[in-house]
């Protein structure tokens, strides 16, 4: 890093964009990812370097940056390639929200702005703390998170901790343990026999067709398609493990789990 701290990020995922605005070191940043939407300005303001599996590496050694941040295994390939080249990485790899948590309270050092960035968790923190504490009807309505429709994948570990914090049961809680998407691959039976009354799906990148999961062979009985309660939640609302998550993400989850409450 030939700067600390650091004058010229490139990030290559989202949630640090995201971190990096609200902690107000926003000018730090000279490159994102092109799934980066917030907050909106950023579209105006950051030029785009990067998808989520590849990137343009010439483009991002171009702005000369004094760090790039990256996200797990699923970037290697690219951070290989600008570890190669000599540029400064650091790749985060939160799962959960203490994870998330923790990512806010270290790019706030990184960036030589610590106290910030434990304030912003810190208020976070008792954001999660009001929402769960909140009294709810009995019983829990049982929930099924769906990130991909072909093959089915559930169980995201922090969406898991999300849907109980909004008053939820997570129907499959012992796939949020499983990182790879590959291990949290399930059957439509499986699906099935949980029986969960609320359906939440967020299909990475592309659009939710409700229609697609009602027709699915034998779903028709389960209470969430009969009772009519699939619900797409937007992308970058809650696929990504940053603030996004903790604050829309989540009130969309409590928004689909209690639609009579405020």
């Amino acid at each position: 890093m030939r700067h600390f701290p650091p004058r010229r990020i490139v990030c290559l995922t989202e949630e640090t964009v995201e971190t990096l605005y609200l902690l107000g070191e926003q000018d730090r940043i000279v490159g994102v990812s092109g799934y980066a939407v917030r907050p909106p300005r950023v579209r105006r303001e950051k030029p785009r370097v990067s998808a989520f599996i590849s990137a343009d590496i010439p483009k991002i050694l171009a702005l000369q940056p004094d760090l790039v941040l990256a996200f797990s295994d699923l970037q290697a390939d690219i951070v290989a390639d600008l570890v190669r080249a000599g540029v400064a990485i650091h790749v985060f790899n939160q799962r959960d929200l203490a994870g998330i948590l923790a990512m806010i309270r270290t790019l706030g050092a990184i960036v030589g702005a610590t106290e910030r960035a434990d304030q912003l968790a810190t208020n976070f923190e008792r954001r999660l703390a009001s929402i769960a504490s909140t009294p709810r009807p009995a019983p829990r309505p049982k929930v099924y998170f769906e990130e991909w429709d072909d093959p089915l994948i559930s169980g995201i570990g922090w969406v898991s901790e999300l849907i109980e914090i909004a008053g939820g049961e997570d129907v499959l809680p012992k796939l949020r343990f499983q990182q790879a998407a590959r291990d949290r691959i399930i059957s439509p039976d499986t699906v099935r026999d949980t029986a969960p009354d609320v359906i939440l799906a967020s299909w990475c990148g592309k659009k939710v067709v409700a229609d697609r999961i009602r027709k699915r062979p034998g779903w028709s009985g389960i209470p969430a398609v009969h009772n009519d309660r699939i619900v797409e939640i937007k992308s970058p609302l809650i696929l990504q493990p940053g603030p996004a998550a903790l604050t829309d993400g989540l009130d969309a989850i409590v928004k689909a789990l209690w639609p009579g409450q405020s």
